[in-house]
Parts: C-alpha cells; structure tokens; sequence
C-alpha cells in the first residue's frame, strides 16, 4: 500500500487513481476539509496531518508527494531515509543539489524515485516519441513550445520552474541529450523577482534548436508542442480535445532552401485515449513490484534540473548563455 501527501487541487487526482488501483492505503494533508472528502470519497482509507506519522505505518511501502515545490526536498528526504518508495511531483526540487541528494540516497537504499514528468506518459507523447525515434519526420532540427495560462501566482517559484519541467522533459527525452547552451529571459510584473512570463532558448549538439515560452499572464490556455523534422513537422496540442497529434509535410522552396511545415496537409495520427495520469500511477507500482526503473526516474529528474539551474542563472545574468558541461 502507498500512501498520498497532499490532497488538494492536484493531489486528489493522485488520490482518486491510486484508489481505484488498489494501492492507497492512506492520505496526508494539513487541511482537514480536504481530509474530510478523501474520507467520504475512500472508506477505510487512514488519514494523517503530520507525514511523520504516515512514515511510522509499516504497511505503508511507498509515499507520493503532491505538495508545495518547496517543501518536496525534505518530504522525499524523510520518506526515502525511511526506506520508502517515491513518486514526487514536479519540480523534483528548487536546487540541482538537493535533486542530486535525493538521487543518490534513492540510489543508495535501492528504492524506486520517479518524478512526476506527467506529459512523457501522455499517449500523444508517447506516439510522437516512437515517430521520432523512427525517423518518420526525418532529422529534427527545430522544437518550439508554448505553455501559457492564466496560472496561480507562486510566491516561492517562478514559472520558469512551475510549468517549465513540462516542456523542458519533453524536450529533453525527444532529443535524447542535454544542451550545450541555454539563455533565459523574463520578465516580473505581478510580484517582484518572481517571473511570470519566461522564455528560455536551447542549443543541442548537431544543431538542433529549441525554444519555450511559458506565461501565467495569458487568459486563454495554450500547450503545444511543434516539432520540425526534415520530411514532416509533429504538431502535439494537448489543449484540444480531439486531434491532439497532426502531422504536416515540411517544404522546402528551391528558392530560398528554407524548410517550412504546410499548414494545408494535416495528418490525424492516432493514439489511445488512456489518462496519463493513470499510466504514470500504474508504471510506478509496476516499477516498485518488479524493482525496475521508472521512465523519469531520479536521474532524469536530476538532468531536468540541471536544465532549469542554468536557466535560472542566465535569469539572475540578464539573459546571458550559459554552457553545460557534458
């Protein structure tokens, strides 16, 4: 049995899938109206204010953390020094060292830590992953992505690290590799130092390029990701309902040899209707059960955050590049 700390506006998410799965053996939250519903909505579920008490329930072998990113440090810190499994939601951490820590205690005690990087178990994702790695749409040379959002504005992070693990995971497992260099710029006009509109420029070895725009300032949501091979350019809107996954042929004009997608041709690429969120909870207890790794697990939370560090300091540097290391 696991068990879920934080029921509310993401965690009862958690909640509700965990119990449907047969895993959830107790909730973990300081409001008690949110422990109130979980106990109306799971019988027999126990519940507990403090996490302490929830790491002394033996029949407990496994915690997810759907909690504020500051505190996801400490919370995983105790869960895993109490030989517990973890699922901790995104961002992994505030700080490439404490990601890093985790991994390495993770590492240690030979337990399962998966950080919870939903889109990459996203079916559209996925398919648009085996498209890649078949070399449907020819070399990639190009990413851009757009996450915006009228947001909840964090008084502690900003939504450079609130959104950007979405778009930066997708990315990076496309690409396969880490960047060679990063530039981030953005701007504050709701709190001070917190920025609420950041764009973020990566550079990967062989040329390919990305670009994020992340906003909490927009009143319309959008979430798309647009990739530009040589033949065909993927295009994964997962703010529409229907027709998530299209592809489009790229043209390049013998006049100019620039490559461009054709708006006029889309192709429907089918994929399953699964929750991905569902997918993620079950790959977890599968991983757990079989003593596999999990997709994102610690060390690739830890490459993420690499990622979201640099950018972070090009922010502090006024937009200037910075180079990661191998």
């Amino acid at each position: 049995m696991l068990g879920v700390v934080g029921a509310g506006h993401w965690g009862r998410n958690h909640v509700r899938n965990f119990a449907a799965l047969g895993a959830l053996g107790a909730v973990c939250d300081t409001s008690r109206e949110a422990l109130d519903r979980v106990a109306q909505a799971c019988p027999g579920v126990t519940t507990h204010t403090a996490l302490a008490d929830l790491l002394a329930d033996p029949s407990i072998k496994a915690v997810v953390l759907a909690t504020p990113a500051e505190l996801h440090f400490a919370q995983a810190k105790a869960a895993l020094a109490a030989g517990r499994h973890v699922l901790v939601e995104k961002p992994m951490t505030l700080s490439l060292a404490d990601a890093e820590a985790l991994d390495r205690i993770a590492e240690k005690g030979k337990l399962v830590l998966m950080v919870g990087h939903l889109l990459e178990y996203h079916p559209a994702f996925v398919r648009l992953k085996e498209l890649v790695s078949a070399a449907e749409l020819g070399d990639i040379f190009r990413i851009d992505s757009h996450r915006l959002t009228a947001g909840t504005f964090s008084q502690r992070e900003s939504v450079l690290w609130d959104l950007g693990p979405h778009d930066l995971s997708m990315v990076l497992r496309l690409v396969g590799v880490l960047p060679e260099r990063v530039q981030a710029t953005g701007s504050c006009h709701v709190r001070t130092e917190v920025e609420d509109v950041v764009t973020v420029t990566m550079s990967f070895p062989g040329g390919v390029r990305a670009e994020t725009l992340l906003s909490w300032l927009h009143p319309f949501k959008e979430q798309r990701l647009v990739v530009v091979g040589r033949r065909k350019t993927a295009v994964f809107d997962d703010a529409v309902k229907q027709g998530k996954l299209r592809l489009y042929p790229t043209r390049i004009p013998r006049s100019t040899g620039q490559p461009f997608a054709d708006s006029g041709e889309a192709e429907l690429v089918p994929y399953s209707e699964d929750e991905p969120l569902r997918l993620e909870c079950e790959h977890f207890l599968h991983c757990i059960k079989a003593g596999e790794q999990p997709l994102t697990d610690g060390t690739s939370g830890v490459r993420i955050t690499r990622v979201l560090d640099a950018c972070e300091r090009s922010l502090r540097a006024g937009g200037a590049g910075i180079t990661l290391k191998p």
